[in-house]
């Protein structure tokens, strides 16, 4: 499966949870809802993924943590605040950059339409 057809599927379980459930929960709640729906469709889901940062001679096994990382090729990067600030998806970016993957989508649950507030990212790679 491709990205695309991936982000695809996490767009739709998102949109559907969000009219489900709203706005104005953590972000955990989200994150848990979101996971349950991607698994329900056969999607393998890692949580809260811890990932290695490496700088020069600098390793630390954990120097980040994804959201989601589904089907090891697409990150989520999910957000419960009034507005996305443009720091949020220099993270998102940075994450991509780092774990060599392609394709991001940052989420933010805490709005009227979700479908607005959802971020594709693209690492160029």
């Amino acid at each position: 499966m491709t990205e695309n057809e991936i982000s695809y599927k996490i767009i739709g379980k998102a949109i559907e949870i969000h009219k489900a459930i709203g706005p104005g929960l953590l972000e955990s709640a989200y994150e848990s809802a979101l996971t349950y729906e991607l698994e329900q469709i056969d999607l393998k889901v890692e949580c809260q993924k811890s990932m290695p940062f490496i700088y020069k001679e600098i390793k630390q096994e954990t120097g980040y943590r994804l959201d989601l990382l589904v089907e090891d090729k697409v990150i989520v990067e999910i957000k419960s605040v009034e507005q996305l600030a443009p720091v949020h998806h220099s993270q998102l970016l940075t994450y991509l950059r780092l774990s060599g993957k392609k394709l991001g989508l940052l989420i933010n649950f805490n709005s009227k339409y979700v479908k607005n507030s959802i971020h594709r990212i693209v690492n160029n790679l």
